[in-house]
């Protein structure tokens, strides 16, 4: 972690090691560290025209993250601040179900929470802030995310179908969408029909193949 880390937000603060990407510098966030030695970064910010509260409340129910995050089938509090999370790699009857544990590192109520995995088949940590957007209406929430993969980042794109950073995106916009207005479009079956097969493969390598979440429980 960077030792130029300044109090100018309430956030802005020495986190674990594992969540180095929070680095503040003058109140703006760095740009987030090289993706190398088998680290894959990734921050991305949305507006959402909801009260920083409602969001943390939202995020903090770790339960109900199927209903927002790509793949993730089902979330099992362990303890007041651990979790067990499964994955489903594929929208296949046969795909893989990958499991790991995480653990909850800060929690600041209406402002901040932060997270890492423990233990099992994902080695991740983040960080997710809410913050009153300067317009006096809505919320600026930002995700901050590490991913250890080694070489696994190709294999976990053809896994899931689509890229670790593009993946954080997208859940994102799925959270705004189901704060602002109770569902998540869905995609995948619109009425356009077939693309032929330049637009096939734009909606792959898009990611629009990707099983869209339920967006209710």
């Amino acid at each position: 972690m960077s030792e130029s880390l300044l109090t100018q937000k309430r956030y802005a603060e020495h986190l674990p090691s594992s969540t180095g990407a929070s680095v503040v510098l003058s109140g703006r966030y760095l740009p987030p560290p090289e993706d190398k030695d088998g680290k894959i970064w990734v921050r991305t910010s949305i507006l959402i025209l909801k009260d920083p509260q409602t969001l943390y409340e939202m995020w903090r129910d770790v339960e109900c993250a199927p209903q927002w995050q790509e793949h993730i089938v089902d979330v099992v509090l362990t303890g007041p601040t651990t979790s067990r999370w499964s994955m489903k790699t594929s929208n296949d009857d046969d795909a893989k179900v990958i499991s790991w544990e995480s653990e909850v590192l800060a929690d600041e109520l209406g402002v901040r929470i932060a997270w890492q995995s423990t233990g099992g088949e994902s080695d991740n940590a983040g960080e997710v802030i809410f913050e009153a957007a300067p317009s006096g209406q809505g919320t600026v929430v930002t995700v901050l995310q590490e991913f250890r993969m080694g070489k696994l980042a190709s294999v976990w794109e053809t896994l899931v179908g689509r890229n670790p950073k593009q993946a954080v995106i997208e859940d994102l916009r799925h959270f705004k969408a189901l704060a602002e207005t109770g569902e998540i479009p869905r995609s995948q079956l619109a009425p356009h029909g077939d693309r032929g097969i330049i637009g096939n493969l734009k909606r792959s390598s898009y990611g629009e193949t990707v099983p869209t979440p339920t967006g209710s429980n």
